[in-house]
């Protein structure tokens, strides 16, 4: 791992070099995005450790109701955040499965690449940039 940064995952990593001629998806591009997406999940495993230790040993029954009502606050927004990195982790689950499928960088829409850089930004991303902004157009038009 190396200082560098994407804006979505907490960990840094190598940008994948690709070669040229080579094979989408070949094996070191795969080993490259399973190991992205098992070290974001392990660090988002480590949060969740955090969050129940830290809930455990900051509970406490304050006299205050005031002081009650902000700790309360407090745990309900680490729950919240919790819970979306909870349902982030199914999602990490369901890209590594994919990888083992020789699915993964695939769209789930028209089947092209995906990209590796998108899947480096986005390394759960199951749509193509053009299937993404269209999925987007619509949500915008529905809601």
């Amino acid at each position: 791992m190396t200082d560098s940064k994407t804006d979505n995952t907490p960990f840094s990593f190598e940008p994948y070099q690709e070669k040229e001629g080579e094979e989408y998806m070949n094996d070191a591009q795969t080993e490259h995005f399973e190991t992205i997406l098992n070290n974001w999940k392990n660090e988002l495993m480590q949060e969740v450790d955090r969050t129940v230790h830290h809930m455990q040993d900051d509970a406490a029954n304050f006299p205050d109701p005031n002081d009650r009502a902000t700790q309360e606050s407090e745990f309900s927004l680490e729950l919240r955040t919790r819970d979306r990195e909870r349902k982030l982790i199914k999602k990490i689950d369901e890209s590594l499965k994919t990888i083992e499928s020789e699915d993964y960088g695939f769209c789930d829409s028209c089947g092209v690449e995906i990209g590796i850089r998108r899947l480096e930004a986005r390394p759960t991303a199951v749509l193509c940039i053009d299937c993404k902004t269209l999925d987007e157009i619509r949500e915008k038009q529905m809601g």
